[in-house]
């Protein structure tokens, strides 16, 4: 998978500028910027700490950082009314865990409906539509999610994190709890979605091996995000 060359002219899902974001007395984010555009990947990694997910709850709307602007799909929700913000975030935002974050006493179908329900997006043929997903990602029909391995559990999340057809893919160390097989597997998958799906994916990880994946690799230390050498894994 390579979309790196043509992202220059597509459409921005994720425009971070000038962000900074304070815990106390210690600045945490300095001056903070990135664009993500339809069609790309980006991981980002750094040391334990330097604040990777506090980095992804300011664009879910989570954390209110303390300057900056965040535009999703054009939007700045920075200071956006909860009700807009909900909105905008179950329409343009889809969420992977790194334990999956499923309800286990439903199967991996219903976790999937669910997701579109809360959303309140169109219930015509929903459930056509997340079983489509899950076939397309490999997840077996189960009665209840604890009966998936650890792998097929994660693919679950993704296809949940797809079913309102997000703009924007996030991913909190989606492969932190899983084997290396599994990992790789998964992984494998997660950094297809950008081209198979049309939409931005950013993913923190500590693993180097994941983030090899991206189209780009940022590190972030010190406040800042800088440029790690593009080395693209197969």
């Amino acid at each position: 998978m390579s979309t790196a060359h043509d992202t220059e002219t597509t459409q921005p899902v994720l425009e971070i500028e000038g962000l900074a974001h304070r815990l106390g007395a210690r600045e945490l984010f300095t001056d903070l910027s990135l664009t993500l555009r339809v069609g790309e990947s980006v991981a980002v990694t750094g040391p334990s700490g330097s604040g990777k997910s506090t980095l992804l709850s300011c664009v879910l709307g989570l954390i209110k950082p303390t300057a900056g602007s965040m535009k999703v799909t054009g939007t700045d929700i920075v200071g956006l009314r909860p009700a807009r913000l909900a909105a905008l975030r179950a329409r343009a935002l889809g969420m992977v865990f790194q334990f999956g974050e499923l309800l286990p006493e439903l199967s991996p179908l219903d976790n999937v409906v669910l997701a579109a329900l809360l959303a309140r997006t169109d219930r015509c043929g929903v459930r056509d539509r997340a079983q489509k997903l899950l076939d397309d990602l490999g997840v077996p029909q189960a009665a209840t999610s604890e009966e998936l391995s650890g792998g097929e559990r994660q693919r679950t999340a993704v296809a949940r994190a797809l079913i309102n057809e997000p703009a924007l893919l996030l991913a909190d160390e989606p492969t932190g709890a899983l084997d290396t097989e599994t990992r790789d597997r998964t992984a494998e998958l997660l950094f297809d979605l950008p081209r198979r799906y049309g939409c931005g994916l950013l993913v923190v990880t500590h693993d180097p091996g994941v983030a090899a994946r991206a189209d780009r690799t940022l590190r972030l230390e010190a406040g800042a995000l800088t440029a790690i050498p593009f080395e693209k894994s197969a």
